[in-house]
């Protein structure tokens, strides 16, 4: 990580060029020393090349223990990743280990100028980068109310040993800026166009890229049907413009997850040219559906033909052109897109698309993998996409029939273990805990260095909207805005609940104070409101 010069060094910096301790203009060289401190990086460049040692640091950490496994949760606006990374400051006292997933399925549907729009890459891809620089510009706005409040704290002090511990706080405080995984979906085009989207994303401060491995044009939510996948030398060739977007801005230590729809996708949109045996084209051939030349069926106009196993075949093309891969190939193709990804496309981390989530299955494909490449690690998405409850009660009640352990009979086989009547039982509480370990689980026994939730706060933020409005429109009124959320704020000691000082009201204050002294006109007098929630 980069050194950041202390209160001392800045001080002893600033002051050699202004001994007498003003500026010509009468500018105090503290006040400089704080505006300093408070803007923690320069350029959102400088943030992709620090952020990037961060997670390269910490996926050495996670080679060496597999319980050191980093979090993220999905968000769609600079404030949410500032909340969420403050709250975890909060909880922890740090936020190593977290970072900010920025997911292509919410640009999609919430952050595009054309309205709500599907996972399927028709929204302007400027709306990613825009994304990601809002997102660090929150996260520094955070760093900036904190340093301010610092300083406040060292401006009161009265005593060398109250000035001391207020120059050590400013020393000690950690950023609030983390790396983001940012979604570059398909790549938005060829690779040129993955290359120039790729800069502008590393530009807004992206020290990772997530790209997948379907089809541009025709991309889908990786949890719907209809995917479609490249031949793996084309995902290859987006994967190397997406290292050389990094290499050439200068951030060497750059992070590309390479994700693999295979398993979910039966599709593929052209035939690859294999010059000779076992090279990456013939490897992904040799999975398409095909069905055998013979007189009662013949090779007929306009169809082409393969030459397979020693003898020519018809590989099944649907009427859109498309050629659908063989039944139940997908975990054999997501092994070779793995090992492929990682060897031959200098990917540094694995996501693996699944339809529910198994730990059992994803090691067993982990396992495959690692036999060639020994520290292969993933970024897993726990997606709101799986019906957890259901999937998990299921998982328990098959585990235990076959065990013995209990009757088929015993809780029902479908939709019905969703209900509130299971919460308290047996089932119900071992499904809860395995829920509560499943990330440990999956770091553990499947190589996931890193655990992400795509869409969070998507849910989060429709739930909290019907939650208040049930209340305010209905019965309870203020009760409800109350009940639901400031008295809940004010307990856990969220921020956000002095708005005006959340936005950066105290530090306009400070500011006006740097240049104006006694004459500023300041918003945090005794006539504002949010004195108080002084005491809290």
């Amino acid at each position: 990580m980069a050194h950041h010069k202390t209160y001392a060094e800045l001080e002893a910096e600033v002051r050699a060029r202004y001994p007498s301790g003003q500026t010509p203009g009468g500018v105090s060289v503290d006040d400089i020393v704080q505006l300093r401190l408070q803007n923690t990086y320069d350029t959102h460049l400088d943030i992709a090349r620090e952020m990037a040692g961060v997670m390269r640091a910490d996926m050495a950490a996670y080679d060496a223990d597999p319980s050191k496994f980093t979090q993220s949760l999905g968000c769609w606006s600079g404030f949410h990743a500032q909340q969420m990374i403050k709250s975890i400051k909060r909880l922890r006292g740090t936020a190593k280990g977290t970072y900010v997933y920025l997911s292509g399925w919410m640009v999609a549907g919430l952050r595009n100028t054309w309205g709500h729009l599907p996972d399927q890459s028709m929204h302007e891809k400027t709306a990613v980068a825009d994304l990601i620089e809002e997102i660090y510009v929150s996260l520094r706005q955070a760093d900036e109310v904190a340093i301010n409040d610092l300083f406040k704290v060292l401006k009161a002090a009265k005593t060398e040993a109250e000035r001391a511990k207020a120059i050590a706080a400013i020393d000690n405080f950690e950023t609030h800026v983390v790396p983001i995984i940012a979604d570059i979906d398909a790549g938005f085009g060829n690779e040129h166009a993955t290359y120039l989207l790729a800069k502008e994303m590393i530009k807004a401060g992206a020290c990772c890229l997530q790209i997948e491995n379907q089809v541009s044009d025709a991309k889908q939510c990786g949890h719907q049907d209809g995917k479609v996948t490249v031949p793996r030398e084309d995902f290859i060739e987006k994967l190397r413009a997406c290292r050389l977007a990094f290499e050439e801005l200068g951030v060497d230590q750059g992070v590309i997850v390479a994700r693999t729809d295979s398993l979910g996708a039966g599709l593929t949109q052209k035939v690859p040219v294999s010059r000779e045996p076992g090279d990456l084209a013939s490897q992904y051939i040799k999975w398409l559906k095909v069905e055998p030349i013979t007189e009662a069926n013949p090779i007929e106009e306009g169809e082409l033909a393969l030459y397979q196993g020693g003898e020519f075949v018809k590989p099944v093309r649907l009427p859109n052109g498309l050629f659908p891969f063989k039944d139940g190939s997908g975990r054999a193709r997501v092994i070779e897109d793995g090992i492929v990804n990682l060897t031959e496309g200098g990917a540094d981390l694995l996501w693996i698309e699944t339809d529910t989530p198994n730990v059992d299955e994803i090691a067993g494909m982990v396992n495959e993998i690692r036999k060639v490449v020994p520290n292969a690690k993933l970024a897993y998405n726990n997606s709101p996409s799986f019906n957890w409850t259901l999937n998990l009660r299921k998982q328990v009640r098959d585990q235990w029939i076959k065990e013995g352990r209990i009757k088929a009979d015993d809780y029902p086989e479908g939709n019905e273990l969703m209900k509130a009547d299971y919460d308290a039982t047996d089932l119900g509480r071992e499904a809860d805990a395995r829920l509560q370990k499943f990330q440990a689980d999956i770091s553990a026994r499947a190589g996931v260095f890193h655990n992400l939730i795509t869409l969070p706060t998507f849910h989060l933020t429709a739930k909290s909207m019907d939650e208040l409005s049930r209340g305010y429109f209905g019965e309870e009124k203020m009760l409800a805005y109350v009940k639901t959320v400031q008295r809940e704020e004010i307990r856990r000691g969220i921020s956000a609940v002095k708005h005006q000082h959340e936005v950066g009201s105290d530090l306009g204050d400070s500011f006006k104070e740097m240049v104006a002294g006694e004459r500023a006109l300041k918003a945090g007098g005794h006539k504002n409101t949010m004195n108080q929630f002084a005491a809290e």
